[in-house]
């Protein structure tokens, strides 16, 4: 007789090893939802710092969360502006801080956890061992020529360059490429790596009150200036051919007829950039060492002079050697030219316009020299000079 198998337990369908589970699903317990973070607030100065810089900004920052409310006060409870990023996430001071004094943070700020935070600071200002200002060139509404570099005037040597330049803020419309050169520790130029385009707008602003540029060292006040760029300018004077030939905006506009230094007084060679114009100028032989009652001496009015050097290379109006320019050199190392070239040259001149001097004989412009900052290559020119 036949009799049919038969299973004892389950189904086989559950007969399944210990701990399994059904397809599709899981017998973990699900993970718990992270947890809102609570807000974190941080102040700077921290809380009894001393000898903070007041130039440096107050800042609240909030990690987590956002700030709510941020109050700045001085001692006698007058508060310091500010203004909160777009995200609400810092506060940031908008006004400077004075010398000496004490301030207190009261910051608030609200967490992802939906829970209000609050923290404070305390700190003091330092008193300041040295001030001291800065003045330029050119200044404020100028329009100069495609040459102009801008010039910087500390009124005290300065140790931290590098603080100097970022306290010094430059806008060009349109942007250009340029970097800083230091001349020496309290004076330091700042120039395209080109020519500048004409109608460049540039705005300069000198922020250095309250920054730090070296031990005891601060800054007194701020500067600032606008300047445009006008056309571009270049006269190229040649000591062979004895003429010299203008361009305005890349056009020949005129060739005149000069006369460079004779032999023993030959002009450097080299790019100048006009320095300034002036009109009924005393010239001086006195001024490097040559007393204007000996021989070779001379004090004289010029019509019209404009400078292109510190040590007293200028274009010049020069009626008594009228005959002499177009074909020799007799000048004490200026450029002469007839009163009526002169005249026309600050006439439709700038400063910093760009003065080229080849083939004078004489030897090469040095980039101190007044504003020889095209003298410098801009690989060199990048290396920051005397730092």
């Amino acid at each position: 007789m036949l009799t049919a198998a038969c299973s004892s337990g389950s189904p086989a369908a559950d007969n399944k090893p210990a701990g399994s589970s059904a397809p599709g699903t899981s017998s973990s317990a699900p993970a718990p939802a992270p947890q809102a973070k609570a807000v974190a607030l941080a102040l700077t100065p921290i809380d009894k710092a001393n000898d903070v810089a007041p130039g440096e900004p107050v800042t609240v920052t909030a990690t987590d969360g956002k700030v709510t409310d941020v109050k700045v006060t001085n001692s006698d409870g007058k508060p310091v502006n500010g203004a909160l990023s777009s995200d609400g996430t810092k506060w940031q001071s908008s006004e400077p801080l004075g010398y000496s004094k004490t301030y207190t943070i009261n910051a608030t700020g609200q967490g992802a956890d939906g829970k209000s935070a609050s923290s404070t600071s305390t700190f003091t200002t330092i008193k300041p061992g040295k001030q001291v200002t800065v003045s330029f060139n050119p200044t404020d509404g100028q329009t100069v020529g495609v040459g102009q570099p801008l010039v910087f005037y500390f009124s005290s040597n300065i140790p931290d360059k590098a603080a100097a330049e970022k306290a010094i803020k430059i806008t060009t419309e349109p942007a250009v490429e340029g970097a800083f050169y230091w001349f020496n520790d309290k004076e330091v130029h700042w120039r395209p790596k080109e020519y500048w385009k004409s109608g460049t707008k540039v705005t300069v602003d000198a922020a250095v009150y309250g920054k730090q540029f070296g031990p005891g060292v601060f800054g007194k006040e701020d500067r600032k200036a606008s300047v445009t760029i006008g056309p571009k300018l270049v006269a190229v004077a040649d000591g062979e051919t004895h003429q010299m030939t203008v361009t305005k905006d890349g056009e020949v506009i005129k060739t005149v007829p000069i006369s460079m230094g004779k032999k023993g007084h030959e002009t450097p060679n080299g790019t100048y950039v006009v320095m300034t114009e002036q009109q009924n100028y005393i010239m001086d032989s006195g001024t490097y060492g040559v007393p204007a009652d000996s021989p070779g001496g001379y004090r004289t009015k010029i019509a019209f002079a404009s400078r292109l050097s510190n040590s007293g290379i200028f274009y010049h109006s020069a009626p008594w050697s009228v005959r002499q320019q177009g074909n020799s050199n007799v000048s004490h190392g200026c450029i002469n030219m007839s009163s009526e070239n002169a005249k026309w040259m600050q006439d439709i001149g700038l400063k910093g316009d760009i003065f080229v001097v080849q083939n004078s004989g004489g030897p090469k412009l040095q980039s101190w020299d007044g504003l020889g900052d095209w003298q410098i290559d801009w690989n060199e020119w990048t290396k920051g000079g005397k730092k």
